[in-house]
């Protein structure tokens, strides 16, 4: 069995989406940070899960070879 060239790009694409993520975060922290305390966890908790949603098709891209779900 050959080795996949889509697991070593696509865990190098999820890096480069978790750095985006984080800087993209970060950029609003100054605006986040004036607000309240509990207003910030709830976003910082969305921003903290929302990352995950676009990493799911290239998950299965990496699996598959392809982004639709298996019997499609």
């Amino acid at each position: 069995m050959t080795p996949s060239w889509r697991k070593p790009v696509g865990a190098l694409g999820m890096l480069a989406w978790i750095a985006f993520w984080v800087v993209l975060v970060t950029s609003f922290s100054h605006v986040i940070g004036a607000w309240p305390v509990l207003v910030q966890a709830v976003v910082y908790l969305i921003a903290g899960v929302a990352w995950l949603v676009p990493l799911k098709p290239v998950l299965q891209w990496m699996e598959t070879g392809s982004i639709r779900p298996p019997g499609e």
